[in-house]
């Protein structure tokens, strides 16, 4: 019993520390509380409330609930700005280096592009 409990225990540390999100973390911010995810990175924490600075520049004081630690990675599903022209489309990570990616969308077109023009829901 005493082991059952000194697990639980810790696995309920070790959940609550994975959301304890510090200045330099890279994390996907919930953009004005919509419905997607974008790349940016931990400004500040202060209380709740967690600053963000998108890779795209914008800025945003966020509730922790609409932050989450950034865990795209070949394979994962996303959205691009299309060659940055403001059409949004659909496809896979095929290779990621830092904020640099490469796509390939659901029609078969592919693009290099950066995480400043993704998206993830």
């Amino acid at each position: 019993m005493k082991r059952s409990l000194l697990a639980l225990a810790i696995l309920g540390a070790s959940l609550s520390s994975a959301q304890a999100f510090t200045a330099g973390d890279w994390v996907l911010g919930r953009f004005q509380d919509g419905n997607y995810w974008f790349p940016g990175v931990v400004q500040s924490v202060k209380g709740s409330n967690i600053i963000v600075v998108y890779d795209d520049g914008d800025r945003e004081v966020l509730n922790r609930r609409s932050v989450r630690p950034y865990d795209w990675k070949i394979g994962s599903q996303i959205e691009c700005n299309y060659r940055g022209a403001g059409d949004w489309y659909a496809g896979k990570i095929t290779s990621l280096g830092g904020e640099n990616l490469a796509i390939i969308y659901e029609d078969g077109d592919k693009e290099r592009t950066t995480t400043a023009f993704c998206r993830s829901r």
